[in-house]
């Protein structure tokens, strides 16, 4: 499969702190090498959120819902423009936290885990992959924002919850800190696998595109190869997208263990994979784009920091 790697391979060969001229090398010096993995996941996401914020929101209603694309717009447009970006907060911290997360903690834990790894002898491809696991595992910590966001964006609790803070407060006090990870198996069960996998398979897509020779063409390659493996990754775990999506819109009462909510689901829509899979073609375009511009965006400033 190659060397897995989580930057472009020019950029590491590139002295740190020089890519940019004054400020940039400065910001570059204060970041620190592990540092910057952290802000350049974090600000990747944000622009991400900012402009693939309302088809995300298309693709809940679908989860949700089970309907086509066109009554998931219709629904939007009778609610208005003052309700098209309501939910934006949870997840605009929760990308942003657990983005620059997913960098950050799989370059420290790599570095930490391949430490020991050279004195046992365990391979590196093995080593990396329990890295992008773990740091996977530590984004669910993050859950409680994907809670609220399902929640204020379903147009059945626009009336019962009036913003990000508001809707916390109403769940802490009125069912406890349990409520906030309802939906939490899904999640563990979606970030640990498709981390591993993205981590694993970025660096040998990469190196079977076109040779790049200038920053515009390293920036599409990043783009391509980010963007095929989020639209991949975001097909094979829908199911599991839609599992959370459907626990998460329940507030209050008994947390359903995950393969019962698959399996009313799975009834509901008739036993049919086209029906459970309703969205898939939305979410594949939207990941393509979404993770598209994380990894171009987060590569540029890898070099830019």
């Amino acid at each position: 499969m190659g060397v897995v790697t989580t930057m472009d391979p020019d950029s590491a060969r590139q002295p740190q702190g020089k890519l940019g001229k004054g400020g940039h090398a400065l910001i570059g010096a204060n970041l620190g090498a592990r540092g910057k993995h952290y802000v350049c996941g974090s600000l990747a996401a944000f622009t991400n959120i900012i402009v693939t914020f309302p088809i995300q929101k298309v693709l809940f209603r679908q989860q949700l819902h089970g309907v086509r694309v066109n009554e998931a717009v219709h629904q939007l447009q009778r609610e208005g423009l003052r309700h098209l970006y309501r939910g934006l907060l949870p997840p605009l911290l929760q990308k942003t936290t657990t983005v620059a997360i997913m960098f950050g903690l799989y370059e420290d834990f790599s570095r930490l885990l391949l430490r020991h790894a050279h004195r046992s002898g365990a391979p590196e491809l093995v080593t990396r992959s329990v890295a992008a696991a773990l740091a996977g595992t530590a984004e669910a910590a993050l859950t409680p924002f994907e809670r609220v966001q399902t929640l204020l964006q379903d147009h059945r609790h626009n009336g019962r919850f009036n913003n990000t803070a508001h809707t916390f407060r109403t769940l802490l006090r009125d069912y406890g800190v349990r409520e906030c990870y309802r939906g939490l198996v899904p999640v563990l069960l979606r970030n640990g696998p498709s981390n591993v996998l993205f981590f694993g398979l970025r660096g040998p897509i990469k190196q079977r595109l076109p040779d790049a020779r200038t920053r515009v063409g390293h920036m599409a390659n990043d783009f391509v190869c980010g963007g095929l493996l989020g639209a991949a990754l975001g097909i094979m775990f829908y199911p599991l997208n839609v599992v959370k999506s459907r626990a998460q819109a329940r507030v209050g009462g008994e947390f359903v263990p995950c393969h019962q909510v698959l399996m009313t689901v799975w009834r509901e829509r008739g036993g049919s994979i086209v029906l459970l899979f309703r969205g898939a073609t939305l979410n594949y375009h939207r990941s393509l784009l979404s993770w598209g511009i994380i990894n171009a965006t987060y590569e540029l400033l890898l070099k830019v920091f």
